[in-house]
């Protein structure tokens, strides 16, 4: 059963989803000509937020996990889209070594670690699990709450090349985001592919520079469709050197968190929205263990740095850096009486499926993604329901799907460029 959620269909949400479906044939085509000119991530799951009035990602994460929440009938989506990944990057390929986040025991972890080896073994590759943890001296059987096991394998490092004892790999996937910088023993590897690249691992990472780049393609697309941007965009600014728990960078959070809700305030009189605007200030950087902190008016900072030193301590996250003051977007939708968000996931430049998270214990403008979470997968039968042009906006199909996959191509598009952007390597071919 797909979850019976409601959504706000009132306001210019109903326009923009008329224009998209409308559009259709002009976005997949735009989508096919920007898929000719960048590589897509090799896999990237994107959080979105539907506030009724507005449809925009707010997180996008190039080595997901949580691929056990999506349905046994979502997989032949994804096994197709793996085998036209690796056709195009290895074709001759018959071995993958996944490299999986150090001190990898979480349930869910497992179980999602166990569901990406599956997809790539169907689609016809030999997969092992090689772990960079230095706690990994010998292969490790880890049991897993259904009954099965996953075997981790630790990783030999040759001259030029990675693998496990006795499986040399083609192709190396990273399922780690190298929060904590990037271990020698991925360096310098010339004669396999590593995906996705170091670059885009959180030592090098920044929000920022993925949101400057979504910003670029949602002009696009607004042009394209023929609306204002903002409704598929969240706006946001960045301070340098700023921290709350030490009280480091108040002014250059009060004044950018000020100048956001002033723009924010704008549109929202402009569209005849009466919600109270917020924002939201994270790491730009996500490898700090910020955490993420709602704010209304720049008058509230005060306060909650006082709150911040009382909590923080001398832990990592009490160190000054950069942070992402972002556009709140609210969530609209809602499962059970607990709010929801749609989490689509993605694999090369296709859209593979994806989950709602709820969480009945926050409200519809604050982060979902905390202790308490429920994912509910998003039924194969009815999410892949395409929507009709022409129809009127929710009675082609039962949910927003498509809308939330177009959202989630563009944050993909965007990393895209980001990748480009940041890839130390680029100016060799320029």
């Amino acid at each position: 059963m797909v979850p019976n959620l409601v959504t706000a269909l009132t306001g210019p949400i109903n326009e923009l989803e008329q224009r998209v479906l409308d559009s259709m044939p002009a976005i997949e085509r735009w989508f096919r000509l920007e898929w000719m000119e960048h590589t897509p991530p090799f896999y990237s799951s994107v959080d979105v937020r539907n506030a009724g009035f507005k449809l925009a990602p707010v997180d996008t994460n190039l080595f997901p996990c949580g691929w056990h929440h999506l349905t046994a009938e979502m997989l032949p989506l994804a096994v197709q889209a793996a085998m036209a990944a690796i056709e195009k990057i290895c074709p001759e390929a018959r071995n993958l070594l996944v490299i999986p986040e150090n001190h990898a025991t979480h349930a869910g972890y497992l179980a999602s670690l166990a569901q990406l080896q599956r997809i790539f073994q169907m689609a016809g590759l030999n997969v092992r699990l090689g772990s960079i943890d230095p706690a990994i001296k010998k292969t490790t059987t880890l049991a897993m709450a259904n009954g099965e096991s996953i075997t981790l394998e630790p990783v030999i490092r040759g001259k030029r090349r990675l693998g496990v004892k006795d499986f040399d790999p083609c192709t190396i996937l990273l399922n780690n985001d190298l929060s904590a910088g990037v271990p020698g023993i991925l360096e310098e590897i010339y004669e396999q592919y590593v995906l996705p690249p170091l670059h885009a691992g959180w030592s090098t990472r920044r929000k920022s520079t993925h949101f400057k780049c979504y910003e670029e393609v949602a002009k696009r697309m607004g042009k394209l469709l023929g609306i204002d941007s903002w409704l598929i965009n969240p706006l946001f600014e960045k301070c340098d050197d700023a921290n709350l728990a030490q009280g480091v960078g108040l002014e250059c959070l009060s004044t950018q968190v000020d100048a956001l809700l002033t723009k924010i305030r704008r549109k929202y009189k402009e569209y005849g929205i009466k919600e109270r605007p917020y924002v939201v200030l994270k790491a730009d950087n996500s490898a700090h263990a910020m955490g993420i902190v709602t704010v209304r008016d720049a008058k509230e900072l005060q306060a909650l740095s006082l709150q911040a030193q009382q909590q923080g301590g001398g832990t990592r996250a009490a160190q000054p850096h950069d942070i992402l003051v972002q556009e709140g977007v609210l969530t609209k939708e809602r499962m059970n009486d607990a709010v929801a968000e749609p989490v689509v996931y993605m694999m090369d430049r296709y859209v593979v499926g994806g989950f709602y998270r709820i969480h009945a214990g926050r409200g519809i403008d604050e982060d979902l993604s905390a202790p308490g979470a429920d994912f509910v997968p998003l039924a194969f039968e009815h999410s892949t329901h395409m929507p009709q042009p022409g129809v009127r906006p929710g009675a082609s199909a039962p949910n927003r799907f498509y809308m939330y996959g177009v959202v989630g191509r563009l944050a993909m598009l965007a990393a895209s460029y980001e990748l480009e952007a940041t890839n130390p390597e680029a100016e060799v071919y320029d």
